[in-house]
């Protein structure tokens, strides 16, 4: 319970001053449901004993008022309540999407990104939904029961013990029902996500579903987890349908005791007939809040149920963690050391064996492999978005070998070395921002001046110029505003703005026409210009700029060296290659 009570602490303390207002509001409207009901017990004695027009108009008009007042107070109340609930989540949502960001890849793998929309958005739009309505619902119903049960104390005690006992009798009910739902309302949440997570990816998959008429396949997987999902919102709601029926029994008996009750005190001339309605109302009231509480059981099952998910995925630990002293690296290019390096995404099937090397800082180094070699693996790995099972990978600072200063990967600070490495892909991810977010990844440290004389020195000023509002324009992932050509050349930018020591190039060059990719070796020689480099490659013509060659092959490394000396070496596998004069033979 700790750990819940702690989270909703810490977004609650944002809106601190609204969630005061809430509660004063609250106070108020309890206040006034409860003062009502008194006024119209004054008027009904009144009639009776006096027959006084002006008391009984004053007490009708202050009824009105009071009334008016109380619906003014409630929808206020049920407005702040909502704000509260959504800012409370909306930051919560934020700081889980940052969780998720930071965990390790291997989470990433486990979990689909439709699952993880369903647990971010579905869990959390269950918690909106309690967080708008605790206060309202059930701390101002809780109230209301305290204060209808002293006032009915005032009246007579054993009315008001009789309704307090049906009112543990309840609760305990309740909440033994509550304890029993919450587990189905997990499974259910559960299998909710696993349908988005299918969902996500046979849509992503649309274009290769088709082609290999899938289709089939695909609907009888999504309806085997629609039929598991069925059976999970089924007994969800069983559980929901059987705490319905036990406030059903308990409300019927509670209006037979209090009717009687009120009829014998009558008789007896121990009370008015004011106060026998004031008993048969609050009676009636209290069965209502009641009532009012039941219903929101099963909004409470669904937000402790959610409540366990996003504390079980905000108590998720990264494999992969920036250490207690961390290390920063120094400005300047970096040089890498691969020293036995072993690594495998799972245990039986080994991607890395052993890998040794050491690229100076400074100079360049091409990748070559097929596919599968383990050559995307081996830029992980630099990222640390994996640790190796073995052996140990190292940065070294400064091109003077005299005075490389080795650091271990893992001792430097995580957020610093992804800073510090830079990579450029085939596939440019562009966010739905400005070119001015796209270019600096929203870093608004970043002056304008710089971001238009870099895109100019990469020969973007045409392009620059042709956008309505230039730095302002929004992009987007699929935008026909860039060229593929362009859309490299603004990852070209990214890095030239970031003043990484390392720069890996991923075939950032390939599928592109022959004066585009002029225009890409032209950027390639210019971010490489004072800075570490490797280009993973398939295609021997795309190594002709580098210093030294690794050629990598079921995870291993089959040959490294200076590529001049490779080249001109008639026994090396690099020789061979060359000769063969396949553009494509390592592909």
């Amino acid at each position: 319970m700790q750990p819940y009570l702690n989270l909703f602490r810490k977004h609650l303390k944002p809106v601190k001053f609204k969630v005061s207002l809430l509660a004063i509001l609250v106070l108020a409207a309890i206040g006034l449901q409860l003062v009502n009901p008194q006024i119209i017990r004054y008027f009904i004695d009144t009639l009776t004993t006096s027959g006084d027009v002006q008391l009984m108009l004053m007490a009708g008009l202050a009824f009105l008022g009071i009334s008016l007042l109380t619906q003014l107070v409630g929808i206020s109340a049920v407005y702040i309540g909502e704000d509260v609930g959504w800012r409370a989540t909306n930051q919560l949502r934020a700081d889980l999407i940052l969780h998720c960001l930071k965990l390790d890849m291997s989470f990433h793998t486990r979990h689909t990104p439709g699952e993880m929309i369903e647990r971010i958005d579905g869990d959390l739009l269950a918690l909106a939904n309690f967080f708008s309505r605790f206060a309202i619902s059930i701390l101002g119903n809780g109230l209301l029961l305290i204060g209808a049960l002293v006032t009915l104390a005032i009246i007579d005690m054993g009315v008001s013990g009789a309704v307090l006992a049906y009112l543990v009798f309840g609760l305990v009910a309740m909440l033994a029902l509550q304890r029993m739902g919450v587990p189905f309302w997990k499974i259910s949440r559960q299998a909710s996500a696993d349908v988005f997570g299918l969902l996500e990816e046979q849509l992503s998959g649309t274009e290769d579903i088709r082609s290999c008429g899938a289709e089939s396949y695909s609907i009888r997987k999504l309806l085997k987890l629609n039929q598991f999902r069925q059976k999970a919102d089924v007994k969800s709601a069983t559980a929901n349908a059987s705490i319905f029926m036990v406030w059903i029994g308990l409300y019927a008996v509670g209006q037979i005791v209090a009717i009687s009750m009120s009829y014998s005190l009558l008789e007896a001339g121990q009370i008015t007939i004011g106060a026998a309605y004031l008993i048969l109302y609050f009676t009636f009231f209290v069965f209502q809040r009641f009532s009012d509480l039941t219903n929101e059981i099963q909004n409470f099952q669904q937000a402790v149920a959610s409540l366990e998910r996003v504390q079980a995925l905000l108590a998720t630990k990264s494999k992969i963690e920036s250490p207690p002293t961390p290390v920063y690296l120094p400005e300047g290019s970096l040089g890498i050391s691969f020293d036995n390096v072993t690594f495998h995404y799972s245990e039986h099937a080994p991607v890395l064996c052993d890998v040794s090397f050491r690229l100076p800082a400074g100079k360049t180094m091409g990748l070559l492999g097929r596919t599968g070699s383990g050559k995307t693996t081996l830029t992980r790995l630099l990222f640390r978005l994996y640790d190796p099972i073995s052996g140990n990978i190292s940065l070294e600072t400064g091109v003077d070998t005299r005075n490389t200063a080795p650091v271990e990967l893992c001792r430097v600070e995580l957020d610093h070395l992804r800073q510090r490495i830079a990579m450029v892909t085939q596939a440019v991810q562009l966010f739905d921002a400005s070119v001015r977010d796209n270019v600096t990844f929203f870093n608004r440290d970043i002056a304008d001046e710089n971001i238009i004389c870099t895109l100019a020195e990469l020969g973007l000023s045409e392009w620059l110029a042709s956008l309505p509002e230039g730095l302002d324009t929004r992009v987007s992932a699929g935008s026909n505003q860039l060229s593929a050509g362009e859309a490299q050349l603004l990852a070209f930018a990214r890095v030239f703005l970031g003043n990484p020591g390392l720069v890996i190039l991923d075939e950032a060059s390939s599928r592109l026409d022959p004066v585009t990719e002029q225009r890409i070796d032209q950027a390639i020689d210019k971010v490489l210009e004072s800075r570490t480099g490797i280009i993973v490659a398939h295609r021997l013509r795309t190594v002709e700029r580098v210093d030294y060659i690794a050629i990598i092959e079921a995870g291993q490394v089959l040959e490294f060296g200076e590529r001049a000396s490779l080249a001109n070496d008639h026994n090396s596998y690099f020789y061979r290659l060359l000769q063969t004069g396949l553009e494509d033979v390592l592909a």
